[in-house]
């Protein structure tokens, strides 16, 4: 399976919205997207999440339910202790 980083940057002033929608309707991911990890920065404007799928166009379904209120950059990456 494929990890990707996907940095998600809340819009200005949805931080809270971004939350609530979260704490009432979970991550929504679709079938086969699977969320492996987050950070959030300090200041709680941009979340770094770790993800996994053999389809990268279920970001297109999943991202769908957010973009409201978050920007996405989602980045295909490679582990390192793979590549020695």
């Amino acid at each position: 399976m494929k990890q990707y980083m996907v940095i998600e940057r809340f819009k200005p002033g949805c931080v809270k919205a971004v939350y609530e929608r979260l704490s009432r309707k979970g991550r929504m991911l679709p079938s086969g997207l699977h969320y492996v990890n987050s950070w959030v920065n300090n200041e709680l404007g941009i979340c770094y999440q770790l993800m996994e799928t053999t389809d990268f166009q279920l970001f297109s379904i999943w991202s769908s339910h957010w973009n409201d209120l978050v920007e996405f950059n989602i980045v295909p990456i490679d582990d390192s202790s793979q590549s020695q």
